[in-house]
C-alpha cells in the first residue's frame, strides 16, 4: 500500500475518513469520488480529486449550489485558487501522509489517563487530567488493512507536553492489533510536522475549498 499511486492512496484515505466520520460510502464519478457528508451547518458533502485539471474543477464548481459543499483537491492551493469564483474560500492546506503500522508502547505522562473503545469500525483514545477534564482526543477508521488518523486535537492549556504523539501511538497500536497495517492520514501544517517526527512520510498536498454563499 505504500508504494500505491496517489488514487489509490486517497481512495484508501476516504474509505477510513467515511467510516471515522458516519458518512456516505463514495460514489465513484470519472475524477475521483463525491461524499455525502450530511452535515449542512459545516458540511453537505464534498469531492475529492486526487488528480485535479482546470476542465473537472471548473465543471464540478459551475454546477454545485449548495453551500458548504466542499472540494478536496489534491495539489497545491495555488495551482487550484485561479479556476474557482470568490464563493469558493479556501482553507488551511492539509498533506496526505502514510505509515506502515507496528505494535507500540506509548507512555503517559503523569497527570493524566488514557481511554480507548472501539465502535463501529472507528477506535478512540480519550486523554484525561486525573481530575477528569478533557486534554487530548483522536479517533481511526478503519477499513480492511487501512486505518485513517482522524481528529486528533489537544487542548490549547495541555499543548507541548506529548499528548498528541501519545494519542497517535496508542491509535496505531490499537489499529494494528485490530489487523490494520498501513495508517492514512490527512494533516494541518502543524499536525505534518508532528507526524513527520513520528516515521510518517508526506505524500502529497492537498487544496480545500468550501463553496459558501457570498458573491
Amino acid at each position: 500500500m505504500l508504494e500505491a499511486n496517489i488514487t489509490e492512496l486517497v481512495h484508501a484515505w476516504i474509505s477510513g475518513w467515511t467510516v471515522s466520520r458516519g458518512a456516505s460510502d463514495p460514489v465513484e464519478q470519472p475524477w475521483g469520488w463525491s461524499i455525502d457528508v450530511g452535515a449542512p451547518d459545516r458540511e453537505v458533502g464534498r469531492h475529492v480529486l486526487p488528480e485535479p485539471t482546470e476542465a473537472e474543477v471548473r465543471k464540478i464548481a459551475e454546477e454545485t449550489t449548495a453551500p458548504t459543499t466542499w472540494l478536496k483537491l489534491f495539489t497545491d492551493d495555488a495551482v487550484v485558487r485561479p479556476w474557482l469564483d470568490p464563493r469558493w474560500k479556501l482553507d488551511l492546506p492539509g498533506f496526505l501522509m502514510t505509515t506502515s503500522l507496528t505494535p507500540e508502547r506509548a507512555l503517559t505522562p503523569a497527570g493524566y489517563t488514557v481511554t480507548t473503545w472501539e465502535r463501529g469500525g472507528v477506535l478512540r483514545a480519550l486523554v484525561r487530567t486525573t481530575d477528569g477534564h478533557q486534554a487530548a482526543r483522536g479517533q481511526v477508521g478503519l477499513a480492511g488493512p487501512i486505518a485513517v488518523a482522524d481528529q486528533i486535537t489537544t487542548a490549547p492549556e495541555h499543548r507541548r507536553r506529548g499528548l498528541g504523539r501519545l494519542v497517535m501511538r496508542t491509535l496505531q497500536s490499537a489499529a494494528y492489533e485490530s489487523g490494520a497495517r498501513t495508517g492514512v492520514l490527512v494533516g494541518t501544517p502543524e499536525g505534518q510536522a508532528l507526524y513527520r517526527t513520528m516515521g510518517w512520510a508526506t505524500r502529497s498536498p492537498m487544496a480545500s475549498f468550501v463553496l459558501t454563499d457570498e458573491g
